[in-house]
């Protein structure tokens, strides 16, 4: 009797997650119709073809993609946005769902669920952000992450061959710069001061419906010409980062706790 009492209940729990899934489902729905309706999408899959349309100093075009700090889009309306403008993305570019690869500590079992619906892959561990590209042109979309992880992004990624295949959206290079002091900068992200040499961006447009969504988010592309032109000193350090002196960490390792708590529904 307790063994089939358990079944029932997992049987329920099962389907309240679908039943769940398929409200998160039906919101991204409205909210890919939003983002085309507003032109928003429009305007910044304009900035994002841009340099991909580049001869000579444009961006490699991707063939994967991966999505770190997402965040809790089935709760979250600006991350239910970010994904649905990721969707729209891939279509674009356009880079196989299967080739797209996801992690968020913070993903519930129910968004992990939705993930799956939608054909996407979730890597299955915690990379703080030190994923190589290897050969293939890969796209990152990062919106609203911490400056540690584009660090370790770049780190994993040092020589001019693996930069130069990277795309990467997310906070805006230029504006790290200019919110950090140099020293700051230098010390505890010196991969994204190395770098910014050697960096293209292109900033989002402004929208006053995504002002929260999708704010200081740029696309920043690393041509092979400008890889080229930094000094030789600048490949040479390689040294893991540590942030043994970084105030606040903006990152979630491997080793830290994340409270699920998922919750058993969703929002209106």
């Amino acid at each position: 009797m307790a063994a089939a009492g358990g079944w029932r209940a997992a049987s329920r729990r099962r389907a309240r997650v679908a039943a769940d899934g398929s409200s998160v489902l039906r919101r991204l729905r409205e909210a890919r119709d939003d983002l085309l309706g507003s032109g928003f999408w429009a305007a910044s899959a304009g900035a994002v073809r841009g340099p991909l349309g580049q001869a000579g100093g444009g961006a490699a075009r991707p063939s994967r993609c991966v999505c770190y700090g997402l965040g809790r889009f089935c709760s979250c309306p600006a991350a239910r946005h970010q994904l649905a403008f990721l969707l729209l993305l891939l279509e674009e570019l356009p880079v196989p769902r299967s080739q797209c690869f996801l992690f968020d500590p913070a993903f519930s079992e129910q968004e992990l669920a939705v993930l799956g619906e939608l054909g996407l892959r979730v890597l299955p561990d915690n990379e703080e952000g030190k994923h190589r590209v290897h050969e293939s042109a890969t796209l990152f979309y990062m919106i609203h992450c911490g400056k540690a992880l584009y660090n370790n992004l770049l780190w994993s990624n040092w020589s001019i061959g693996a930069l130069s295949k990277m795309v990467i959206i997310g906070n805006s290079f230029k504006g790290i710069e200019e919110r950090l002091l140099s020293r700051i900068l230098e010390r505890d992200y010196s991969y994204i001061a190395k770098v910014l040499k050697g960096t293209e961006e292109i900033a989002f447009p402004t929208h006053p419906q995504y002002m929260d969504t999708f704010n200081d988010t740029s696309i920043h592309w690393f041509p092979l010409q400008k890889l080229k032109e930094l000094s030789s000193e600048v490949w040479e350090f390689l040294e893991e980062p540590t942030y043994h002196e970084c105030d606040e960490l903006e990152i979630i390792r491997k080793e830290d706790k994340v409270n699920l708590c998922s919750p058993t529904a969703v929002e209106s």
